[in-house]
């Protein structure tokens, strides 16, 4: 039996975007879509998005070299604007890999948002690497941030 590595961390990441704006990244299906799709190289991607208190989403990634990883979220808590309260489970290959319970809160502040994530994990498969989780996150939240640039002037 493998032991379970019980962990948190948190990241602070500022945007140049309302609450609002940066709120929609999290509830509008298209635009999650664009900044959680970190795998270019997948052989097929499903994504469901039911956003709401009670509400679930569902994204399946099948790889090109074979494997399937599944992650499943249910929200407990939204306030538009202001917070989200979901967990979510990923099962990799029908295993269960992980348990998550995450908090996302959005502050506005003079330049934009300020984001806090807070993710709690019980990590229930060997070899998985808290520090490779964290910079995923981190490079979601990038991509993210790409996706929320106001457009350039046109001259």
């Amino acid at each position: 039996m493998t032991a379970v590595a019980h962990t948190s961390f948190v990241i602070e990441r500022d945007f140049l975007a309302s609450p609002a704006r940066v709120f929609r990244g999290w509830s509008e299906l298209a635009l999650k879509q664009r900044w959680t799709d970190c795998h270019s190289d997948l052989a097929g991607r499903t994504h469901t998005l039911d956003f709401r208190p009670g509400g679930s989403e569902t994204v399946t990634m099948r790889f090109p070299q074979g494997g399937t990883c599944v992650v499943r979220f249910h929200y407990f808590d939204i306030v538009p604007d202001r917070r989200i309260v979901y967990g979510y489970a990923m099962e990799l290959d029908g295993r269960a890999g992980s348990v998550s319970l995450v908090t996302v809160e959005f502050a506005p502040t003079p330049a934009g948002t300020r984001m806090v994530f807070t993710e709690q994990a019980a990590l229930l498969e060997e070899g998985q690497d808290l520090a490779e989780r964290i910079e995923g996150t981190r490079e979601g939240f990038d991509r993210l941030a790409r996706e929320l640039e106001p457009a350039p002037a046109r001259p």
